[in-house]
This record gives structure tokens, C-alpha cells and sequence, in this order.
């Protein structure tokens, strides 16, 4: 089924409303087997005609144009082969910025928006603190701990020059000043001292890419996702970049933030801690360097 109408002339009305042509692109989305597809769709056509999901009912007789038809058919396609929606919308939302992002780079989450929360909690009292973001990706954490945190100076790296190039673009349509630096995690941290570390590392177990969703499994680079080692690394490490007190913040796979507790427990971190992310889970790890 296509949306496209036959008209002779581009940008002309076509027989399409904005309410049936939302029906139709739900329904196809539903048959691809998308998880939340009234969303997907209400999402990709507000995209198109410059509005929000609530404006699409404030102009719900509207007619689309051939050109507004032919765009909404080139996003539907996309995400009808699974393709995630922020890539086929080429931003997505992270606390208050708005990411570019696309394969280079993971789809940032709400879990790691907890992740940033409790960095900032524990950089407040501290004037100019020093933060390194360990594999940065699109810059996510790094570049909303710079906009929350305007005094904070901070360092991503990531061992993927791609990644660091969608974190550059980032950082330069944000307006934040952030050092992004090719580093591999396996190698050891930059020196510091560091007032705090944080990394969302690749948890992903190697037998459990196949148990992911298709938009997971078959779109987001698998370094950035399938590790085995990467966190332990990471907490080994910090507490030789760390100042004293300094604090270490880690994104857990669902499951393991007590595994990822103990294991700071027995490096000699103090002050550890435990947070759930929005869906009751167990998922960011803290600690403090005594």
C-alpha cells in the first residue's frame, strides 16, 4: 500500500486527510511489527508537517500535499524495515538537547538519562569539576552534564572515530564546549585527576545480540553494544585517574547492577550505591574513590 496519491503537480492537495493517512501509516507499521506503532506513526507524520503530535488532531481534515505524501512515504519505508525511529528522524531527544544521530552511533535512552542525573547529583557541590565520559558515542552524557553543569569541564572519548565525529557535530549544534579524544578503554583511562568517571559501556553479552529487538540486533554498531570486560575495565582503572573522593557512575545491563556493586565493593570504592531506572529496574552502579 502506498500513500502517495496520483496528482499531476507537486505540493498540490491530495484526496488524503491528516487522520487517514495516520490510520494507514499506523496500520503498516503495525504489520512490520513495530512495538508502538500509533506512536511511530503520529511521530514521522507531526515530522513532516512541522508539528507535534497533538497538532496532527488540531488538523485532522487537513489534506496533504503530494509533497508532504511523498516525504511520509520515504520515512514509513524506512522504518517499516525495522530501521530505529531516530534514525529515520536523524535526532532524538536526550534530556534537554536535541542529538543528531544515525548507525555510527547508539539511540540514547531514558536509562541513561538516570545515568547523567546521578553525575550531576554528585558533581553539584563542585565549582569547575573535571568529568570523563568513557566511550561517548553521540556525546550523550558528555554534552548534558556540560549543559547542566555549565562550569564543568568535560572529556569524552570513545575508541570509534565515527562516533566521535557525530559527538563533534553534536557538541558544535549544541553550543557546548566538550574535549572529544580517540582513546580504547582496553588501554587505560586519560589521566586526571578526575572528580568523576562516567560510562555507559557495552554490556551486551556475545549470546544475547540475537534475543534483541531487530531495530537493536540488526541498526546499532555492535562494538558500542556487545562487550564482554568493558565495565570491570572501566572501575579497575578509574580509581588510578580518580581524585580522592572522586566519584565513578556506570549504566548496568538489567541484572547485574549487584554483580557491578560488589565487584566496586572489592576494588576499595566506598559510598556505593544503587538506582532504578523509570521501569523499576536496577540499572546505574556509583561509587566513590576513598
Amino acid at each position: 500500500m502506498t500513500l502517495v496519491a496520483q496528482s499531476h503537480k507537486v505540493g498540490v492537495p491530495t484526496s488524503e486527510t491528516v487522520i487517514h493517512t495516520l490510520e494507514q501509516s499506523t496500520a503498516r507499521l503495525e504489520d512490520a511489527g513495530c512495538e508502538s506503532p500509533r506512536v511511530d506513526a503520529e511521530i514521522l507524520l507531526a515530522h513532516v508537517l512541522g508539528t507535534n503530535r497533538a497538532g496532527l488532531y488540531a488538523e485532522s481534515r487537513r489534506r496533504l500535499t503530494e509533497r508532504e505524501e511523498r516525504a511520509l512515504e520515504s520515512l514509513l519505508e524506512r522504518r517499516v524495515q525495522r530501521e530505529p525511529l531516530a534514525y529515520v528522524l536523524g535526532e532524538w531527544g536526550f534530556r534537554r538537547l536535541a542529538l543528531l544521530v544515525d548507525p555510527r552511533v547508539l539511540v540514547p535512552r531514558p536509562e541513561t538519562e538516570i545515568v547523567v542525573g546521578r553525575a550531576l547529583a554528585l558533581i553539584a557541590g563542585l565549582e569547575e569539576p573535571r568529568v570523563l565520559d568513557v566511550g561517548t558515542g553521540s556525546g550523550a552524557i558528555a554534552l548534558a552534564i556540560a549543559d547542566e553543569h555549565p562550569g564543568a569541564r568535560v572529556t569524552g572519548i570513545d575508541v570509534s572515530g565515527d562516533a566521535l565525529d557525530v559527538a563533534r557535530a553534536n557538541a558544535r549544534r549544541a553550543g557546548l564546549s566538550v574535549a572529544l579524544l580517540r582513546a580504547d578503554l582496553f588501554e587505560g583511562l586519560p589521566d586526571g585527576p578526575w572528580d568523576l568517571v562516567v560510562a555507559n559501556p557495552p554490556y551486551v553479552a556475545p549470546d544475547e545480540i540475537d534475543g534483541l529487538e531487530s531495530e537493536v540486533r540488526e541498526w546499532e554498531p555492535r562494538t558500542a553494544l556487545v562487550g564482554e570486560g568493558a565495565t570491570e575495565a572501566i572501575a579497575s582503572s578509574a580509581l588510578g585517574v580518580l581524585r580522592e573522593g572522586g566519584a565513578l557512575v556506570l549504566e548496568t545491563a538489567s541484572g547485574e547492577a549487584r554483580r557491578i556493586a560488589e565487584l566496586l565493593r572489592s576494588l576499595g570504592y566506598v559510598d556505593i550505591g544503587v538506582t532504578r531506572d523509570l521501569a523499576g529496574h536496577e540499572r546505574v552502579v556509583e561509587g566513590r574513590r576513598p
